[in-house]
């Protein structure tokens, strides 16, 4: 691939509601997109959601909301101008050259020396999408399967007829929210933690929600998991400070009796704190702590019993690494989202549908939640090649993706988004 030239641009994408995780809320989410060209004049676009709450809270909170995003749109404007008159022989050396000096920069740029990697991950995901379709156009690919390449396939093997669809439940989420995912069909919840103010005040407000929402959710019956209750994802973005808060929120989910409906607990403590967590007796799940394949393998070594695959947050040619070093370790992997637009959406289902179900579930995971907050969906998911085909729908809690969608992996690898 010789890139001749290239060019950027990004959309403002406004929520319905301000959305609120992480202790802070985000009103609106830039939509990057990236072009690529090659030498023979051959382009191909890849299309980015930026999230700089999620990648690094600490520039979020040190700049207005449009600001941090100026500042992650400004990285991926400086890889293109690395790329320029660069030839490689695929994306994963595209990426490799890219990801220290745009990281060096992304430290620069933000005053940050000790800048989260997620940040810069999250800023080269449009060009790692747009070099991954430049590739399979140069190489004549039109399937998902003979994209990945030898050392991701068996992590990546499966042709799962159904993927569970996780919805989001955050601060704001009414129960009548909840009741109406409940009467759509939807039996995995995820359930932000973590709420905002002190330690003592963010442990209180989440015992009480988890007690509020096992009130409505604990009830209730499903017939697609094995033991026919409604499982829960926590994920405590990084925001308990110390072990016996989060044994704290443990006991009062024994308390309650939720303990045993939790399948996951994503990201209780902070990245840099590297304590064990085998004797938690709950699957702790890394999300964005797993920046890389060598922090994954970090987070295992620790206890670590589930990984997040984000290529729509990470790119997809790390998220192959990490994919494939969580399988050689024999620890289950599901997609988490980023509130991604559609045709993100339907890269992350790509990978989902290809996983091992997840244990005690018996279906792979995909967390969605764009439906819940952009204010514009329906009018993004028009834009989809195919977009009135069953598996870009959701049914009773899943995506069902039969034969037709494997032939032709949804389009995703034959059209460009409409515009």
């Amino acid at each position: 691939m010789h890139i001749a030239s290239t060019n950027a641009r990004f959309e403002r994408a406004a929520l319905k509601q301000p959305f609120g995780f992480k202790g802070g809320y985000v009103t609106e989410l830039w939509q990057s997109e990236v072009q690529l060209t090659d030498a023979g004049g051959q382009k191909s676009t890849g299309y980015g959601t930026q999230s700089v709450l999620w990648s690094d809270a600490r520039v979020f909170a040190g700049h207005s909301e449009a600001g941090g995003n100026a500042l992650m749109f400004a990285l991926t404007d400086y890889a293109l101008t690395l790329l320029q008159g660069q030839t490689f022989a695929d994306p994963f050396a595209l990426f490799d050259t890219l990801f220290e000096p745009v990281h060096r920069y992304a430290c620069s740029l933000t005053r940050r020396p000790d800048l989260r990697t997620t940040f810069t991950l999250n800023a080269l995901v449009a060009v790692d999408f747009a070099a991954w379709g430049l590739y399979v156009r140069l190489h004549g690919i039109d399937r998902f399967d003979t994209l990945l390449p030898a050392f991701s396939r068996p992590a990546l093997a499966a042709h799962n007829p159904r993927v569970a669809v996780v919805p989001i439940v955050t601060y704001s989420t009414t129960d009548a929210d909840i009741e109406a995912m409940l009467e759509e069909g939807f039996f995995v919840f995820k359930i932000k933690l973590g709420a905002p103010g002190s330690q003592a005040e963010m442990l209180a407000n989440d015992c009480d929600r988890l007690s509020r929402l096992h009130r409505l959710l604990g009830p209730r019956e499903t017939p697609h998991t094995p033991n026919g209750r409604i499982p829960y994802y926590l994920d405590a973005n990084a925001r308990y400070e110390h072990r016996d808060t989060l044994l704290a929120l443990l006991d009062h989910a024994d308390h309650i009796g939720a303990r045993d409906r939790i399948i996951l607990l994503e990201e209780p403590f902070l990245e840099d704190d590297e304590q064990d967590v085998r004797d938690l007796d709950v699957c702790i799940a890394a999300d964005e702590s797993a920046h890389t394949d060598a922090d994954a393998g970090r987070r295992i070594d620790l206890g670590y019993g589930a990984i997040a695959l984000k290529p729509i947050a990470k790119t997809l040619s790390m998220t192959l690494r990490i994919a494939r070093l969580a399988h050689d370790r024999g620890i289950p992997c599901f997609c988490a989202d980023l509130t991604v637009n559609p045709w993100l959406l339907a890269w992350n289902k790509a990978v989902a549908c290809r996983l091992a179900p997840f244990p005690g579930l018996g279906l792979p995971l995909i967390e969605t939640n764009g439906h819940q907050n952009y204010r514009d969906w329906e009018a993004m998911r028009r834009r989809l090649p195919h977009p009135d085909a069953p598996w870009n729908g959701i049914r009773n809690g899943c995506f069902e993706l039969g034969p037709e969608y494997y032939a032709m992996d949804g389009g995703l690898l034959t059209q460009e988004q409409a515009e």
